[in-house]
């Protein structure tokens, strides 16, 4: 049991020490003070996969045309609106496409990068309703591990990447990412 205990209290001094290192400039946006609301979505969404195929087992599938083709639209609309607000900000606070330090300074460019990033981290939330969708329409074959595992995975990953690096090389190309780490060790 002090086993236990004593890997229960390194867990919380270490989350204690990682906050003193978070992004201050997203600390109060939404769904970023803690990741409470995060897990709890996730486990939601868990939760809803395991439930949903019950709850339909009996029933006939959901006809969600009309609500697909809004959702789909919207998700478009949200992503350009997050790729231009990603190109515009990197180009005016002239990103490097190699190995761009966070700049967790106040400028309007930055925080603009950041915000953008945001946006993408709840898109990544948003996209849960594919699986809902999927599960409303009894497609269950389409909702595989490898789908679940990436939803939830993205969803919390990037809130990591929100809490404490919202900007750098993330908005650009990732194929950099293997010169960044070379040439930074």
């Amino acid at each position: 049991m002090d086993i236990v205990t004593h890997l229960v209290n390194d867990t919380i001094e270490f989350y204690k020490w990682s906050l003193t290192i978070a992004d201050k400039r997203v600390e109060k946006w939404p769904l970023m003070g803690s990741p409470l609301p995060t897990l709890a979505i996730s486990s939601s969404y868990l939760l809803f996969l395991w439930l949903g195929p019950k709850f339909m087992r009996n029933r006939e599938a959901f006809q969600l045309r009309k609500t697909l083709i809004v959702y789909n639209f919207s998700m478009v609309i949200l992503n350009f609106f997050i790729f231009k607000e990603l190109f515009l900000a990197a180009r005016a606070a002239n990103y490097s496409y190699l190995c761009q330090p966070v700049d967790y300074s106040d400028d309007p460019n930055e925080v603009r990068v950041a915000a953008a990033l945001w946006w993408y981290f709840v898109s990544k939330g948003v996209e849960y309703l594919d699986t809902v969708f999927f599960i409303l329409r009894k497609k269950f074959n389409h909702v595989s591990f490898l789908h679940v595992y990436h939803h939830c995975t993205m969803f919390t990953l990037w809130w990591i990447g929100i809490k404490w690096v919202a900007g750098g090389q993330c908005p650009v190309p990732c194929h950099y990412w293997a010169y960044c780490s070379l040439a930074l060790h």
